[in-house]
């Protein structure tokens, strides 16, 4: 069986690579101290919906990783306001880190993490959804927005 590169493994590879960038082609500082330090909040937000998006997938005995069939469908708490606040949550992780190291460069990653998430992942989770769910999965696809 061929590896697949998980949503969690892209974000730990574009962390890396986005710190790795910064310090190798720092590039213009845009936020400088003490405003930089914003990016820890940034950080703890992002935290709190994986920490959240963690239990809730717990407590349904459901899974988060987009290749494998869920059991149930999520609706409630964090996912009102989003059908895929994990993956914000590690979006707002890499803004914060962008914040923190305060170089432009570092500002590209989050948006790469989001295109190949938005563009790879979602869609397989939105087909299985789909399949598995079907009208239950439309009717909250119309009401919560893919992001925020």
């Amino acid at each position: 069986m061929i590896y697949k590169l998980t949503p969690a493994g892209v974000f730990l590879l574009i962390l890396l690579i986005s710190i790795l960038t910064h310090f190798i082609f720092p590039i213009k500082e845009i936020i400088q101290f003490p405003y930089n330090y914003i990016g820890i909040g940034v950080i703890v937000l992002g935290i709190v919906f994986n920490l959240l998006v963690y239990n809730l997938f717990r407590r349904n005995k459901t899974t988060i990783n987009p290749y494998i069939k869920p059991s149930k469908l999520v609706t409630s708490s964090i996912f009102k306001i989003s059908r895929n606040p994990f993956y914000l949550g590690q979006a707002l992780k890499l803004v914060g880190v962008a914040i923190l190291l305060g170089s432009l460069i570092t500002f590209l990653f989050p948006i790469i993490y989001i295109l190949i998430i938005d563009r790879i992942y979602i869609p397989i989770e939105e087909k299985n959804l789909k399949h598995i769910f079907d009208l239950k999965y439309f009717s909250y696809k119309k009401k919560v927005r893919r992001w925020l």
